[in-house]
């Protein structure tokens, strides 16, 4: 008996569907295992990723909280426990680890052990890990407790690259640079630079009234012109 077209193409559509069906099974047959295994090991990753966000969370938790017993230890005058000290700075996050260093060198200075500190603040200045602002303040530091000990050109010549409005060290080191400049009989470099600090709202209240001083017995006016005054 002939199909009819209607049936036809209903046979066809079994003959096609059967033989999907066993592509499909021949299909898993051959791949099915390591379709299986893919599938596992993206989850077992994903799980991973999952834990090691879970893990690098909670230990910049507790380093922060350790960081803070440090620098609370530190401001009041205490001295840090020195294990302790030493595990931050090996701490994986740059911060930490440099404020730190920082801790460890002052720590030092405060007990009179200027070698080590003065080492400890140079070996910061050096290390090209650290953020910029931390291995500044490093040299200054390191540059405070040499003062004595160095030429004010070496003075100069080290800070005056910081010494610069809008630096973030622009006070501390803008102060070391202006008296180095006394010391070589240079008022004419000195005045102006205590000026700029003076007027500078960005450097520390304590040194722009040092500044302010200096700049007026060098004979520069360094006193702040309100907005707006002298206009009519």
């Amino acid at each position: 008996m002939a199909l009819t077209p209607q049936n036809s193409e209903a046979f066809m559509r079994e003959v096609d569907e059967a033989v999907r069906q066993d592509q499909l099974l021949t299909f898993w047959q051959r791949f099915g295992r390591w379709i299986v295994a893919l599938v596992l090991g993206g989850l077992l990753l994903f799980g991973a990723f999952l834990y090691w966000q879970h893990y690098t969370k909670t230990q910049s938790q507790a380093v922060s909280e350790e960081m803070d017993k440090v620098i609370s230890t530190a401001v009041g005058g205490g001295t840090p426990d020195a294990k302790e000290l030493d595990k931050l700075t090996q701490a994986s996050q740059p911060g930490f680890r440099a404020s730190a260093l920082l801790v460890k060198a002052g720590t030092a200075a405060r007990k009179g052990d200027s070698k080590a500190a003065i080492a400890a603040y140079k070996a910061m200045a050096d290390d090209a890990s650290l953020d910029r602002p931390y291995r500044d303040l490093a040299l200054i530091r390191q540059t405070t407790l040499e003062y004595e000990s160095l030429q004010p050109q070496q003075v100069v010549d080290r800070l005056k690259p910081l010494a610069v409005e809008g630096a973030p060290w622009f006070g501390s080191a803008g102060e070391l640079v202006a008296i180095a400049y006394m010391k070589m009989r240079k008022p004419d470099l000195a005045g102006p630079l205590f000026a700029a600090m003076a007027k500078d709202k960005n450097v520390p209240q304590s040194i722009r009234s040092r500044a302010r001083q200096m700049a007026g017995l060098l004979g520069v006016d360094a006193v702040e012109t309100p907005n707006g005054a002298g206009q009519e």
